[in-house]
């Protein structure tokens, strides 16, 4: 076993200067001037985004999905619902959840299991999300915000959206991410 030789009184990373280079309602986007363990300086750049929430809607074998049109990679895509309330930043994640889920499939789930929070990519930004099991799923009216116009949901047997997953239609990291944590946790 090797022994560390890290100071645990010596900072990794010490910011020495922090300025928002670009903000708009969704994000900020930081360049910190930065000085290393070793004493070096440099920068690091990152973008600070709210949570947001996904729901995993299994019932009876059964798993609902929305597919929709990613900007950034100019594709369209399926994914589990999920979505933030950026005008209700104080909202409770379940209480999210519950409405991401109505408002993007029309379901309303009789139980929402909290499985844990994960990391988008907190090598670049501050961006996390709460990971929702909804079951006892009941159909209601669909509620799509603007952005979500073209927002088609279908449900899938488990086995198809597994394979999904292994040939690459489904690339979503959270969704992918959430069955993992469901699975492990012993919820699915």
């Amino acid at each position: 076993m090797t022994k560390s030789t890290v100071d645990p009184n010596t900072p990794d990373i010490e910011t020495l200067s922090s300025e928002i280079v670009y903000q708009n309602r969704w994000i900020k986007v930081h360049e910190d001037k930065i000085r290393r363990r070793d004493g070096s300086e440099g920068i690091y750049g990152y973008v600070e985004k709210a949570d947001f929430v996904v729901a995993a809607a299994i019932d009876q074998g059964m798993i609902h999905l929305v597919e929709q049109y990613r900007y950034p990679v100019k594709q369209r895509f399926w994914e589990m619902p999920q979505g933030a309330w950026d005008d209700a930043p104080d909202a409770l994640p379940e209480e999210i959840a519950r409405g991401e889920l109505c408002e993007e499939t029309g379901l309303e789930a009789d139980t929402m299991t909290y499985a844990g929070h994960m990391a988008m990519a907190y090598g670049l930004c501050t961006h996390g999300f709460h990971v929702f099991l909804a079951t006892g799923l009941h159909q209601g009216p669909a509620a799509l915000e603007l952005e979500e116009q073209d927002l088609i949901t279908r449900a899938f047997p488990y086995e198809e959206f597994e394979q999904m997953i292994i040939d690459g239609t489904l690339k979503d990291a959270a969704t992918i991410s959430a069955l993992g944590l469901l699975r492990l946790k012993g919820m699915l």
